[in-house]
């Protein structure tokens, strides 16, 4: 099974790459339902805040890579030959999944500070953050999980500071061209 895994700062366009996957019907995991069922389960609002909290707490409690233990059972369930994992927050997990599945090919996807801003005050999801100082100290959790280190072990590399349809294209081509890969 070959697994793809999308990396990037938030609101850089992973859902979107997401979506575009979706269509092309590759089963797509998504990291932060695997929290959000966490902060479910504890009876907490789906805020920023609890995720963040719940997030960092199962990391401190199960390793760096806690996130991805979740999804592997998740993956290896699916009988298909190319799954996309949404959501990659750091090195640990991105050398987890490659230990775990050969195959493992890391989209980075980059994206301006003002472009994520303002998507994040527009798309109007509970965890959203709303303000540029917001969005910095949400940057700096997430790059304390080892987002940085992340975003340099990509095997590929999208920009999506442009518009939806361009950003779509580039999405597709690049999908065609890692599952072509041997």
């Amino acid at each position: 099974m070959k697994v793809i895994g999308v990396v990037g700062l938030p609101a850089s366009g992973k859902g979107e790459f997401a979506r575009v996957v979706a269509d092309q019907g590759i089963p797509v995991i998504v990291m932060g339902d695997m929290i959000r069922r966490e902060v479910a389960k504890e009876n907490l609002p789906p805020t920023d805040t609890n995720m963040g909290a719940v997030a960092n707490r199962l990391r401190a409690d199960h390793g760096m890579d806690a996130i991805a233990r979740l999804c592997i059972p998740v993956i290896r369930g699916q009988a298909v030959p190319v799954v996309l994992v949404d959501g990659i927050r750091g090195d640990a997990e991105v050398r987890l999944f490659r230990q775990c599945f050969p195959d493992f090919r890391l989209v980075a996807i980059e994206t301006s500070f003002e472009n994520r801003l303002r998507r994040l005050q527009t798309r109007g999801r509970s965890d959203d953050t709303t303000t540029a100082a917001s969005l910095r100290a949400r940057d700096e959790r997430e790059l304390g999980w080892g987002l940085d280190s992340a975003l340099k072990m990509a095997d590929y590399r999208l920009n999506n500071d442009g518009d939806l349809a361009g950003f779509s294209v580039s999405v597709i081509r690049l999908l065609d061209q890692i599952r072509g890969e041997a």
